[in-house]
This record gives C-alpha cells, sequence and structure tokens, in this order.
C-alpha cells in the first residue's frame, strides 16, 4: 500500500556542491549550492537564489564545482549557512585555495574533485556552467588512474531528515544489468 505525501518535495539523493568564485578584488569566495546536477554532457546545472556568489558570476563568468566529502562536511555546512557578505569564509575555514590553470575562479584544495567551469548562461537563478576541465587529488585516484569513489566518501543531502549521507555501496553495473532480464 502506499501513502500520499502531498507536494513537499522529497527529491534524493541530491549532491552537496561546492561553488566557489572570485570577486572584483580576486578574493575567493564559497558556498554550498543543494540544487545542482548534470545539465548535458559537459555542462552542469546549478539553481541559486542572490548570493555573493552570484554577483560574482555575472563579473568573471567563471566557477568552480567541486563534491563535498565526509571530511568536509562541517567546513561545507559552514560554507552554506554563512553569508560571504558578512564573513570571509576562506579565511575563518582554514581551507586552502590554489587558482584554476584554466578558468578565473579558485579551487578549494580540501575537496578531492573540482569541474572547473566557464558560464555558459545565467538567467532568472538558472546557472549553466561548460565543464572546461576536471581536476582531483592523486589520492583519490585507483591504481588505474581512474577516480575511486569510496575513497572520497562523497556526501549527499538528504532533504527529509535535513542530513548529509555518504554515498553507499555499488550495487551494480549501469548500462549493463537490464539486459540480463
Amino acid at each position: 500500500m502506499r501513502k500520499d505525501l502531498g507536494d513537499k518535495m522529497q527529491f534524493m539523493p541530491l549532491p552537496v556542491l561546492m561553488l566557489a568564485t572570485y570577486d572584483q578584488d580576486g578574493k575567493a569566495n564559497v558556498m554550498n549550492a543543494a540544487w545542482g546536477g548534470v545539465y548535458d554532457y559537459n555542462q552542469v546545472y546549478v539553481s541559486l537564489s542572490k548570493h555573493k556568489t552570484t554577483d560574482n558570476l555575472e563579473l568573471k563568468k567563471a566557477f568552480t564545482l567541486s563534491f563535498a566529502t565526509k571530511k568536509t562536511e562541517k567546513i561545507s555546512d559552514y560554507f552554506g549557512v554563512v553569508s560571504g557578505n558578512k564573513e570571509d569564509k576562506i579565511e575563518k575555514s582554514g581551507v586552502h585555495v590554489t587558482p584554476s590553470k584554466y578558468v578565473d575562479a579558485p579551487i578549494i584544495e580540501e575537496y578531492p574533485l573540482t569541474l572547473e567551469c566557464t558560464v555558459e548562461s545565467f538567467e532568472d537563478g538558472n546557472l549553466i556552467g561548460n565543464v572546461v576541465n576536471v581536476s582531483i587529488d592523486e589520492d583519490y585516484l585507483d591504481e588505474n588512474g581512474k577516480i575511486d569513489v569510496d575513497k572520497m566518501e562523497i556526501i549527499a543531502f538528504d532533504m527529509v531528515n535535513n542530513t548529509y549521507r555518504v554515498l553507499g555501496e555499488n550495487v551494480g553495473k549501469a548500462f549493463k544489468d537490464g539486459f540480463d532480464l
């Protein structure tokens, strides 16, 4: 038997994305952007309301998008609950920032996987970015040079319980297991 829960959104899992930009003075800022994902091949989508970050996006036309991990959960949540207009989140959190070689945006070293993006469009809070490079901390590669998702312990936002959860075990092969039917 099924139970109706009404129209309150219950979408999961949601990636916990860290969107980083530079301001007009070249100062790095980062925010936790919960509403995002893949838009198209080599493109990402993020839904944003008005923030310091949105001003930076319009100015620089570039950003980085990193995936929060179990290890970075506290600073990732901090980046979402405090405004960059009120505090220097980079300084207070103690994270380490290096400039991207590909776009005019910062890479936060504490996040193992970062997408380096240019702004394709940004209208009515809908950001579409072109991924021009993906960088990863080599500690999170397997012996074949591929991303080891298990090592990263990427977290997802659970909007039902307002918690963060670590992505779980591998349960099958995409685009393969269905052929067994």
